[in-house]
């Protein structure tokens, strides 16, 4: 009952956004060509997920996200973890990360395409990039954040550098990892899109890209409308999964 009704206050601002949206484009206040009726633009929805066109640029820009996700993902939180626990590995790592971290993806692109050419690896390296630097940097924050009597305890109960770091520190630090998680996830669609719009011949990026070269405006806001789709749920995932493993936190809840 309580999530049916956060999901309605949550639809709100969206329907009444594609309500005047539907009056201005049929009333003339929008160009139609610029601005097509929602109407319009769930015809054109309906019309690529019955030929099939639609699903077939998704389930390869999710591929893409998700390798790219899973690789940058868990090499951040294992070098987050790693410089977290020690003060030597953050001297001789985290100078470097933090510099590489507020070089824009952007011009790092053409690089990636003269390097690994327009194929798979080159997106999916991108992708890996984005999701990185989040999970190291949130990772990094929360182990730095543990309880420094835990660690003690640890030492004298003779834990292993594994033992502590499962048993303890990732375990202490997981709400700083579960934010890592959400933004990791976000960055790594993000790139996607950036990847795909710079060089591809499938996918949801492309489909805009193509899209807009033969100016089917309906087709370039059915692309916008599933990355933001897409991108929700799987930021709704992770956030399903914060209240499963945070139930012990008593924290303010608004």
């Amino acid at each position: 009952m309580k999530i049916s009704r956060k999901w309605w206050k949550g639809s709100i601002i969206p329907i009444l956004v594609l309500l005047v949206w539907q009056w201005a484009s049929l009333s003339g206040a929008a160009d139609p060509k610029l601005f097509p009726a929602p109407s319009s633009i769930f015809g054109d929805l309906y019309g690529m997920i019955v030929s099939g066109e639609l699903y077939f640029h998704i389930r390869i820009s999710i591929v893409r996200a998700a390798l790219g996700f899973l690789l940058g993902g868990t090499l951040g939180l294992l070098v987050g973890l790693l410089v977290g626990m020690s003060v030597h590995a953050e001297e001789l790592v985290d100078p470097s990360v933090q510099m590489l971290r507020t070089v824009p993806l952007l011009s790092i692109t053409p690089l990636f395409i003269l390097w690994f050419g327009f194929g798979e690896l080159s997106k999916v390296l991108l992708i890996a990039m984005g999701a990185f630097f989040p999970l190291y940097v949130n990772t990094f924050l929360g182990v730095r954040n543990v309880d420094k009597k835990l660690y003690d305890v640890a030492r004298v109960l003779e834990f292993s550098w594994f033992k502590q770091a499962t048993k303890l520190m990732l375990p202490a630090a997981l709400p700083n990892v579960l934010l890592g998680l959400r933004l990791s996830l976000s960055i790594s669609w993000l790139c996607l899109v950036v990847a795909e719009l710079m060089g591809a011949d499938s996918g949801v990026g492309f489909l805009i890209q193509d899209a807009r070269s033969y100016v089917r405006t309906g087709a370039v806001f059915v692309g916008i409308f599933v990355f933001a789709a897409v991108g929700k749920l799987a930021d709704s995932v992770v956030r399903l999964l914060e209240r499963r493993l945070l139930r012990w936190q008593d924290n303010y809840r608004g």
